[in-house]
């Protein structure tokens, strides 16, 4: 399936109050997930609930906002963060608290569920 590879920020999202958009706390993550595209690679287009679920099943996504204590725990960290806002993750599939906010999906996760930082989303499915 095509995806959207561009950094995610909140002025890309157009939304009509800044405070639409939900403030991490404590070591939480706000992510949006790989956009799905609307057809696959082959040319076939997806239905909007295959595309919805393609999307809640997503393993890649954009770090949004980060939390103040995100990685701040050096026991758990002692090598620093792992990932930083603007990062293309991946992460386990249906992990976090699946939220909309103008219509778009987004994720809350714990800093610890990031298991891997890609450049390019791009290809990274899940198997």
């Amino acid at each position: 399936m095509s995806a959207s590879v561009a950094p995610i920020d909140e002025e890309s999202l157009e939304l009509d109050i800044p405070t639409q958009m939900p403030e991490p706390t404590g070591y939480r993550m706000l992510l949006a997930p790989l956009e799905v595209g609307k057809k696959t690679d082959g040319g076939i287009y997806l239905p909007d609930q295959r595309r919805a679920d393609e999307s809640a099943a997503s393993i890649v996504a954009c770090i949004v906002k980060m939390g103040p204590d995100c990685y701040q725990d050096n026991k758990k960290f002692p090598n620093g963060p792992w990932a930083k806002v603007g990062d293309w993750v991946i992460i386990p599939s249906y992990s976090g608290t699946h939220i909309k906010v103008k219509g778009m999906d987004f994720r809350i996760v714990n800093d610890d569920t990031i298991h891997a930082v890609v450049e390019d989303p791009r290809g990274v499915a899940r198997a």
